[in-house]
């Protein structure tokens, strides 16, 4: 920072590829990352003491685990990336969503068709961030039984603005 105003883009990127289980139930699930192989966090936007006193004890478990809290406000570029197991799909959805265990705010929703072979898909979106709304992926999917991400991806990369 300088003279209060903050500078240079913030990035905060995730991975997981231990499996994760989705329940067929027609909702949207968060996609959970953990805290110990973080590709890129250099400005502790994915901690496991939340900005709100929250502590995750469990990733694998938590769907807090899955959120971003961004570290200033700005121009948010969202990127993701879900591969899916082989399922009995006819529909696989997802989105990102403003405070998603509050009140939610969801953008970027997207239903597709299975395609042939493995279920790999990415996405891109761009909105305002701020840091006291965290921001997740959610996923979901039509299958018959529960079926599993079994590789995902959520990036945010913060582009700081002035108050005006």
């Amino acid at each position: 920072m300088s003279g209060g105003t903050v500078t240079g883009v913030r990035v905060v990127s995730l991975k997981v590829d231990t499996p994760q289980s989705v329940v067929s139930d027609g909702g949207y699930h968060v996609v959970r990352f953990p805290y110990t192989t973080e590709s890129y966090d250099p400005w502790g936007m994915h901690e496991p003491v939340h900005p709100d006193g929250y502590t995750v004890s469990s990733w694998s478990k938590d769907d807090r685990a899955g959120l971003i809290w961004p570290s200033v406000a700005g121009w948010g570029t969202l990127t993701s990336l879900i591969y899916w197991e082989a399922g009995d799909y006819a529909e696989l959805r997802d989105r990102y969503v403003r405070d998603p265990l509050g009140p939610g705010d969801s953008t970027a929703t997207e239903h597709r068709p299975p395609s042939p072979g493995i279920q790999c898909w990415h996405k891109t979106h761009e909105m305002f961030v701020s840091p006291g709304t965290p921001i997740a992926l959610l996923a979901a999917h039509d299958a018959s039984t529960a079926k599993r991400i079994t590789l995902a991806e959520f990036k945010l990369a913060i582009h700081p603005v002035e108050e005006p």
